[in-house]
């Protein structure tokens, strides 16, 4: 379903680029390219911020913009619960309404629905290797808010309990509503916890969850051609085994959709494994956005084996716990040691707060309680990753990839 308003062109090839840099043998993935949206073009490898309910927590849309993000991510499901979709609408969509003037994603709302389900709210574990009797485990202390069957889920809002029914074409619905350029299929998310006859039934549920997604997409593209084309991504499911990813990217691969996302539960250790059993099976000339990693190490393993663009709520979740970036790793701006130091967060970091202000000012600031505390570190902590994303789509370009993440890695890591 193709559409004038959406494309994906690739770019320079990390395989080609880095031949004389890295001597594995092994074919990478990775590669350059531009997403053009009707909000504008997104250049890849790219990290999406999220602003889950309409905005980047405790920073202006327009500081987003000077920092250099390309693109902002909010979730449907909690702008489904407030203000409401129609309002969103309403007021021409998701850019308009948060003056954000560049492309936005919007997530099926699958993934708060599903963790929902388990209690483990924003957190699931991926540690468990012992999934006997795990299909219905709840977090220890949580309720079961949701209850998922084969046409949809019916959750209670986390904010008043009131219960609502999700199914592929409500999500369909809501997010045409809220008017992202980049939209993603209704899908299950699952965890390590889940035993494989769950991930099989769950991989099966999606599938045909993605057939419908399509359907209702078509239908409402039509009903609302007035508006700019919506892109409609599948997600890949089927956690760490290898078939149940390769069967889910060659089901959903065969679908019309505009691209993909990589969701679902996988272990640190195997995600440049995983990305790469996707990106080999899915069709090659379109975009693949990996859901929710910011780490260093996480984010060029993601580059290597062919993820395009990657989000994650980490660089402002850490920023309100007073913690920021370096290229020497990731700092505490509580401790004692910074009382006095008059310096920018990271020397030679052009963000505005790195421009405008000391180490020992928002350490004050975060002392004092000043909301304006959470607000600088998230800048600097936004301008990091975009940067080092930006820095490390350069270096697919002229060759110098590997360089980059070696020294990048090195510096980051080092103890």
């Amino acid at each position: 379903m193709s559409h004038s308003d959406f494309s994906f062109t690739v770019g320079s090839r990390l395989n080609e680029t880095a031949a004389a840099t890295d001597s594995s043998g092994k074919e990478f993935l990775g590669r350059t390219g531009t997403i053009a949206t009707p909000h504008g073009e997104i250049q890849t490898p790219a990290f999406i911020a999220v602003g889950t309910k309409a905005t980047v927590k405790a920073v202006l849309p327009e500081s987003m913009a000077g920092l250099g993000a390309q693109a902002l991510l909010s979730n449907a499901y909690h702008l489904y619960l407030q203000p409401g979709p129609e309002i969103v609408d309403a007021a021409g969509g998701l850019s308009q309404f948060m003056n954000w003037r560049g492309p936005t994603f919007t997530d099926s709302g699958g993934f708060q629905v599903m963790s929902l389900g388990s209690g483990f709210k924003k957190v699931i574990n991926m540690d468990a290797v012992d999934n006997s009797g795990a299909d219905d485990r709840v977090a220890a202390g949580r309720e079961r808010l949701a209850h998922i069957d084969d046409d949809g889920v019916w959750f209670k809002s986390h904010l008043d309990g009131s219960r609502h029914r999700f199914t592929p074409e409500v999500s369909m619905q809501v997010q045409h509503q809220l008017g992202a350029d980049i939209m993603f299929a209704f899908d299950e998310l699952t965890t390590l916890h889940n035993s494989r006859g769950y991930q099989e039934n769950a991989l099966e549920r999606t599938r045909l969850w993605a057939e419908r997604c399509i359907t209702e997409h078509e239908k409402l593209t039509v009903e609302r051609a007035e508006k700019p084309y919506q892109a409609l991504f599948g997600v890949i499911q089927g956690a760490q085994y290898e078939d149940l990813r390769r069967k889910a990217c060659r089901d959903l691969g065969a679908m019309d959709f505009d691209g993909f996302g990589l969701g679902g539960a996988l272990e640190k250790e195997n995600l440049g494994t995983i990305v790469r059993w996707c990106c080999e099976e899915l069709p090659e000339d379109k975009p693949k956005h990996l859901l929710g990693i910011s780490e260093p190490d996480d984010i060029f393993v993601a580059i290597e084996n062919g993820a395009d663009t990657f989000d994650c709520v980490s660089p402002t979740r850490v920023a309100r716990n007073s913690a920021f970036y370096t290229p020497y790793g990731r700092k505490n701006l509580s401790n004692a040691k910074y009382k006095r130091d008059f310096g920018p967060l990271m020397e030679g970091c052009d963000c505005y707060a790195c421009a405008n202000y000391s180490r020992a000012y928002i350490h004050h600031l975060f002392k004092a309680k000043e909301m304006v505390s959470a607000t600088l570190i998230s800048i600097h902590n936004e301008r990091f990753v975009v940067k080092m994303v930006d820095d490390a789509r350069k270096a697919i370009d002229d060759g110098s990839f590997f360089d980059f993440k070696a020294e990048t890695l090195g510096n980051y890591y080092t103890p």
